[in-house]
């Protein structure tokens, strides 16, 4: 093995703080010293387009195609990613190796106290169809406005009035030191997204000596959880257009997988659980939640 190992990451504040959570991880695990890991960021396309929504533009791939490439071209030996950016089919090179413990999965507004306590006719900022959804769920009358850009972008955009308020995904604020930014939101109220708040490491399939390497720093329950939030995506054949959310928590010997999916503006939504002995058993609960849902509803999905 030729050290030092290279780790791909995108150049944000925020993924570059988590490749170093990764390298840190991977030092303690195997006695290395600081220079057997080099962290190697890699400019991508979401970093590079900030005016439009992702569906757009090319989806979640913008965060991933470059780290991809530098994977497959030998570049780098592993990337590391927020899970949630990853497109649920991935290149048959590439696996998903390892992830670190999740943290919180809630999202935290900020601007309000509560979305109850928002102004009529709000102005909210984010780029996220399932947030939007939800929120218009709850509140129709707010008005939603494209945000886009690294934490500290949105935050300046939201001082300096381009919205009266936005949302933030509790964990990224809190491996930035922002802990007291913003008002968390119970996962009743807003279920998050699929696989929000983990951090996983991709490698390629082929690399035995690397993914053995990275396996000793895999949480064990945070991926069978994401994973089983992954094969609902999967099952839903949903894309970056698609307001979908999931969250899977250990329960006994199984996990409980709680989801929902709903229309762009909210007004239609269907929701489900159950209980799985294992991640692909996600299927049905994706299968069951079409079954019942309408035509308008079905069509933003499988169909």
């Amino acid at each position: 093995m030729q050290f030092p190992l290279r780790l791909g990451t995108r150049g944000s504040p925020l993924a570059l703080t988590q490749a170093r959570m990764v390298a840190a991880a991977l030092r303690a695990a195997h006695g290395w010293n600081d220079a057997a890991i080099e962290i190697v960021p890699i400019r991508t396309s979401g970093d590079r387009i900030q005016d439009r929504p992702l569906a757009e533009v090319g989806g979640k791939a913008l965060w991933t195609k470059e780290l991809d490439r530098a994977l497959i071209e030998g570049e780098i030996d592993f990337a590391v990613h927020s899970m949630k950016d990853v497109e649920t089919i991935r290149p048959a090179e590439i696996v998903i190796a390892a992830m670190l413990p999740r943290a919180d999965v809630r999202d935290r507004l900020i601007g309000a106290d509560s979305i109850a306590a928002l102004p009529r006719g709000a102005r909210v900022g984010t780029s996220s169809p399932r947030r939007s959804a939800q929120l218009l769920r709850r509140r129709p009358d707010l008005r939603i406005m494209l945000f886009r850009g690294n934490v500290d972008t949105r935050l300046s955009r939201l001082n300096l009035g381009e919205a009266d308020a936005t949302l933030l995904a509790a964990a990224g604020l809190d491996r930035l030191g922002r802990q007291e930014i913003g008002v968390a939101i119970p996962v009743e109220e807003m279920l998050p997204a699929p696989a929000q708040g983990a951090v996983g490491i991709e490698t390629l399939a082929g690399r035995r000596e690397i993914r053995d390497l990275l396996a000793v720093i895999d949480d064990l329950e945070t991926s069978a959880c994401v994973h089983a939030e992954r094969a609902l995506l999967l099952a839903l054949k949903a894309d970056c257009r698609s307001p979908v959310a999931a969250l899977a928590v250990r329960d006994g010997d199984g996990m409980r997988l709680r989801a929902e999916i709903l229309s762009e503006d909210g007004a239609l939504c269907e929701a489900g659980e159950a209980m799985l002995g294992a991640p692909e058993e996600a299927a049905g609960l994706a299968a069951a939640m079409l079954a019942r849902a309408g035509p308008e509803l079905r069509s933003l999905f499988g169909g």
